[in-house]
């Protein structure tokens, strides 16, 4: 398993751990990711749904944007779909159930931007948390965490 501690990424070493990351990942995978705009949450799910994609020998998606305006964005995998959630919009609880995004999460590997709000809510679920927060322009401070509810 993966752990990081306030270690420090440039733009490839991110996208080497990316790579490293998308190996443990299965379906039913929840990954929470923290921090300020442009820290790099976005960038870090566009690396492993590629290295996801070539790990499953399927064509990469031409586009892997940030959901920020449309909330989710999928990708289709093989088997199962790559849920992109960023709830920076999301003030009410209610607002996730409309998006049906507990009905979504033993079926996918999701991922959600801006978490906070559905952090109260996962009761038995185990998730992988990943803060960002920016050093300087081209380095990043990342902290993993899994967080076994079982």
């Amino acid at each position: 398993m993966i752990k990081l501690n306030n270690e420090v990424f440039n733009l490839k070493e991110l996208e080497v751990f990316g790579n490293k990351f998308a190996l443990e990942l299965d379906k039913g995978d929840l990954i929470l990711l923290s921090g300020d705009l442009g820290s790099g949450k976005t960038t870090f799910v566009r690396f492993v749904i590629q290295s996801l994609y070539k790990k499953n020998k399927i064509k990469i998606p031409k586009q892997i944007r940030s959901p920020s305006y449309p909330i989710l964005i999928t990708y289709p995998l093989l088997y199962y779909e790559i849920f992109h959630y960023d709830l920076y919009r999301i003030k009410k609880i209610n607002e996730l159930i409309e998006l049906d995004i507990y009905e979504n999460l033993q079926n996918s590997i999701t991922f959600i931007e801006w978490p906070n709000i559905i952090l109260e809510n996962l009761s038995n679920q185990n998730y992988y948390k990943i803060d960002f927060e920016i050093k300087n322009q081209n380095t990043r401070y990342l902290n993993l965490k899994l967080f076994n509810k079982n």
